[in-house]
C-alpha cells in the first residue's frame, strides 16, 4: 500500500503498560501519524483514550469490526502476539509487533508462515536496532578499526522493584522472565555488533525472588565467525551495568555516564559501549600488553530509539521501507534465547539450527 505523503496515518495502540505507553508518546511526536484508537480491557485502557481523546475499544476484535486503521502497535502480553498479528494481517493493517515475536519459536514459526507475504508490513519492537549509539558501534566494528573481532563481554545488570511484578503477574510466570523479556534486546545487541550466533551455554539462578522464572543467568556464545562472547543477566542487582542505566537513551532511568554494558576486543583495538572508548595500538605491527594504548572517544549521537523506530514504522505503513527488523529477525533472537534455557536445563551446549 503506498499511502498519500499529506495524509496522516491512523494508528491503534494495543496495551496501554509501559511500553504501550512509550508507543503512544512517540506517535504524538511523529508528524505523519495519528493515534486514531486506544485497544486495552482495563479502566486504565478507558482512561487513556479519553485523555487523547481518541476513540477505545475493550480488545482487539472490536477495533477490527469498527474501525479501519492503517497500522496497529500490538503492546500485549507476549502470549497474545501470535493469534493478534495474524488477526491484524487478516485486517490488512501494518503492524508494530513487540518483541518477543512469540513466547515459543515453534509459534514464532507459525507466525511467519501464517503472515504470508504480509510479512514485510511488520516491524518487530526490538527499538535498539535503531539507536544511534548501536549503529555507529556496529560501523566501527564492520569497519575493521577494532581488526579482526576476538571476544565480546556484557552484563545487563539492574533491580526491578516488586511492583514491576505485582502491577503483571504474567511478568514473573513462564513465557517472561528477564532472559526473555531483557536478553532478547541483548541478543539483538549482540548479533548486530558480532555476528550470528552457533551456540551458547548458561547456567540460571532463581534463588533471589524464588520466582519460576529465572531472575540471573550467566551465558558463553560461540559466533559462526569465531568470536566469542560472555554476558551476565540480572534482574535483582544492585548495579547500574545495563543498557538502559548507560546508554542515557531513555530518561525514565538515572544515568551512568561512566559505566558501559559491552567491550568488543579486536587484535588492534578495543571498543567499550556506550561510552564508546576505542583503545588502540599506535601501531598495527607494534602490539604488546607491555606498550600503552591510544585512547580517542568514537563520535556519535544519542537519540531517543523509540522515537526514531515509530519514525520507521511510518515509512513501513506507507510501503517505502522494508522493516529494519522483520519477523524472521526477530525470530532468530527468540531462539537464542530459547537455547539459553534450553542449555540452562540441560548443562549441556545447545548448537543453534542455522
Amino acid at each position: 500500500m503506498v499511502m498519500n505523503q499529506k495524509t496522516r496515518a491512523s494508528v491503534a495502540v494495543v496495551g496501554v503498560g509501559y511500553i504501550g505507553n512509550a508507543h503512544i508518546a512517540a506517535i504524538l511526536e511523529t508528524p505523519g501519524l495519528a493515534l486514531s484508537a486506544i485497544v486495552d480491557p482495563s479502566e486504565a485502557g478507558r482512561q487513556t483514550a479519553m485523555q487523547q481523546g481518541v476513540a477505545y475499544f475493550a480488545d482487539l476484535s472490536e477495533l477490527l469490526a469498527h474501525a479501519a486503521p492503517d497500522a496497529v502497535v500490538l503492546a500485549t502480553p507476549n502470549a497474545l502476539h501470535v493469534e493478534q498479528a495474524l488477526r491484524c494481517a487478516q485486517a490488512g493493517v501494518a503492524i508494530l509487533l513487540e518483541k518477543p515475536v512469540a513466547v515459543t519459536a515453534v509459534e514464532g514459526q507459525r507466525l511467519l508462515a501464517g503472515l504470508g507475504g504480509h510479512v514485510s508490513r511488520v516491524l518487530v519492537g526490538h527499538h535498539r536496532a535503531h539507536s544511534p549509539i548501536m549503529q555507529e558501534a556496529t560501523a566501527c566494528v564492520t569497519s575493521g578499526a577494532l581488526g579482526r573481532l576476538v571476544c565480546v563481554t556484557g552484563s545487563a545488570t539492574f533491580f526491578k522493584p516488586d511492583g514491576y511484578f505485582s502491577d503483571a503477574p504474567w511478568r514473573s510466570q513462564l513465557g517472561a522472565g528477564p532472559i526473555l523479556l531483557n536478553m532478547i534486546h541483548e541478543v539483538h545487541n549482540l548479533r548486530m555488533l558480532c555476528g550470528e550466533i552457533r551456540s551458547v551455554q548458561a547456567m540460571v539462578s532463581h534463588a533471589t525472588r524464588g520466582f519460576v522464572v529465572e531472575d540471573t543467568a550467566a551465558m558463553t556464545f560461540e559466533f559462526v565467525n569465531g568470536v566469542l562472547g560472555t554476558f551476565v543477566l540480572s534482574d535483582c542487582a544492585a548495579s547500574p551495568r545495563s543498557w538502559e542505566q548507560t546508554s542515557q537513551e531513555n530518561k525514565a532511568y538515572t544515568d551512568y555516564p561512566q559505566e558501559d554494558c559491552y567491550v568488543l576486543s579486536g587484535t588492534n583495538a578495543s571498543l567499550s559501549v556506550p561510552t564508546m572508548r576505542l583503545h588502540s595500538y599506535a601501531s598495527d605491527s607494534q602490539r604488546s600488553w607491555w606498550l600503552p594504548f591510544e585512547t580517542r572517544t568514537v563520535a556519535m549521537t544519542r537519540d531517543d530509539p523509540i522515537r526514531l523506530q515509530m519514525a520507521h514504522f511510518e515509512r513501513v505503513i506507507r510501503g517505502e521501507v522494508p522493516p529494519l527488523v522483520g519477523v524472521l529477525d526477530g525470530l532468530r533472537n527468540l531462539a537464542v534465547t530459547e537455547a539459553i534455557c534450553e542449555a540452562a536445563a540441560s548443562g549441556t551446549r545447545v548448537v543453534l539450527a542455522p
